[in-house]
């Protein structure tokens, strides 16, 4: 008998735990505590700066717990707006998604891994790293990370737990070693340390915004829902002890900087984790570029494998191109919808604008996080008698939409002009949406030509249809 083309359910506990966590850490930890310790002013205030992003995030991802349990399909935060908000603004957070948030994402995090791994090459160059070959060195990165999660499931799942191996041995040196010397007594940089006077409360809320692009990645372990073997318990299980691990390894990573780096010191160092290795490791320093860029591979593949699963599941809805629904025949992956990123990462890693990309539209990426959050209160209302497996107080979502609102609202005050181009940038999706969704009366040659493009595309990559939507 023939196999079904379909994504299978395989997915385990450990997985969603490591899939979290290497997604979660990133580029962020190596770089935020500049941003965190710049926008607080003292090193206690900085520290309970990441323990308060640690909670935030938390509670966020608790109320995906609650949603991705009671409405198990995958997509994510796509999948609770489609059917609290409607298809417009699902639309446009794919939208915002493919267009930069994800894609910009990956391609900093594939230039911030080329440039550790070839740093030590270039240390004595006064002109740096060389822009070409960072250049095409991501690009490398970017091609190997998608044609894993193009070839198969089990291969990404077996490279997202070495990486995200690889990256706690890295932290764990960081940790352990500042730990050894905290008590030995090297305890200078942390007198004072809550000095009122120092704190400059206006800045604050930028402070939480540099520790919570570290925290980034915890709302994608429900874009993969119809993976998982058992997804009313997965999700909170991997959920509530990754993001405890996350907080407990960053606070702890940053109590180590501080034990080496006077304030000073970390504010005047661009790659935090490098100084610290200078400084402790000697002539092992060599160690912390090559975690850092390992850090950042992981990112990247788990982003990618979860991020696809959401346009997989917007071109099954009709919101995107009926491609990006369909499973390779043999590999049964959605390899459309996993590839689509690459030709736009590609293009982003031939302009320093892509960093500009990230600020853009992070405001909109929080807007639509708070707006799938709201859809908790509204889907327990519409829906009481719903199966919920896992359940969470109700004002959770309440605490969490207020903050992200707040949030949203801080960065049209901090950042106006970079809000508003992100505002125009969300919102040209809607005339997208609008021909290619809505207009239902299309030309024929429109039509024909759609058609034509997905018969060649699936002659092309050989995908067909899913047989079932889940298995």
């Amino acid at each position: 008998m023939e196999e079904k083309v379909v994504l299978k359910r395989q997915i385990n506990l450990f997985d969603c735990f490591v899939l979290i966590v290497g997604t979660i850490i990133g580029s962020g930890i190596f770089i935020s505590p500049k941003g965190v310790l710049e926008n607080t002013g003292t090193v206690g205030w900085a520290l309970v700066v990441w323990v308060g992003c640690g909670i935030f995030s938390t509670l966020g991802a608790l109320c995906y717990a609650e949603l991705g349990t009671t409405i198990q399909k995958s997509g994510g935060d796509y999948a609770y707006i489609m059917d609290s908000a409607g298809p417009v603004f699902a639309f446009l957070r794919v939208w915002t998604q493919i267009l930069a948030i994800r894609t910009a994402s990956s391609a900093v995090l594939a230039i911030t891994a080329a440039t550790y791994l070839i740093s030590p090459i270039y240390q004595d160059c006064e002109s740096g790293t060389p822009f070409a070959i960072t250049r095409m060195l991501a690009c490398t990165i970017l091609i190997a990370t998608t044609l894993c999660n193009c070839i198969s499931t089990g291969l990404t799942r077996r490279v997202q737990i070495i990486f995200t191996i690889a990256k706690l041995l890295g932290l764990a040196i960081i940790i352990i070693s500042g730990i050894v010397l905290l008590i030995q007594g090297n305890t200078s940089n942390f007198k004072n340390a809550f000095n009122v006077k120092e704190v400059d409360w206006p800045l604050l809320p930028l402070a939480f915004y540099s520790g919570l692009f570290a925290y980034s990645g915890w709302q994608y372990v429900t874009n993969v829902t119809e993976e998982m073997i058992n997804p009313s318990r997965i999700i909170p299980i991997s959920i509530i002890t990754s993001m405890f691990f996350v907080t407990v390894v960053y606070v702890a990573t940053n109590v180590a900087y501080f034990v080496v780096l006077t304030p000073d010191d970390l504010l005047a160092s661009d790659a935090v984790a490098v100084s610290y290795g200078l400084r402790v490791l000697g002539n092992w320093w060599i160690l912390m570029p090559i975690a850092v860029a390992l850090s950042c591979i992981g990112s990247i593949n788990g982003g990618i494998f979860t991020v696809s699963r959401q346009f997989y599941v917007a071109g099954r809805d009709g919101q995107f191109p009926e491609v990006l629904s369909m499973l390779h025949i043999d590999k049964k992956t959605p390899l459309p919808a996993a590839a689509v990123m690459l030709p736009i990462m590609s293009l982003m890693l031939t302009s320093d604008s892509v960093y500009s990309l990230i600020n853009f539209l992070s405001f909109s990426r929080w807007a639509f996080i708070a707006m799938a959050t709201a859809s908790l209160p509204y889907f327990r209302w519409k829906f009481p008698d719903a199966e919920r497996p896992f359940k969470v107080p109700l004002a959770l979502p309440i605490i969490f939409v207020f903050l992200s609102i707040f949030m949203v609202a801080g960065s049209v005050y901090s950042a106006p002009r970079d809000v508003g181009i992100g505002i125009l940038m969300t919102v040209a999706g809607i005339p997208v949406w609008l021909v290619f969704v809505w207009w239902e009366s299309r030309p024929r040659w429109m039509r024909s030509a759609a058609d034509a493009v997905t018969v060649f595309m699936q002659r092309t990559l050989y995908v067909v249809p899913s047989d079932e939507k889940e298995e």
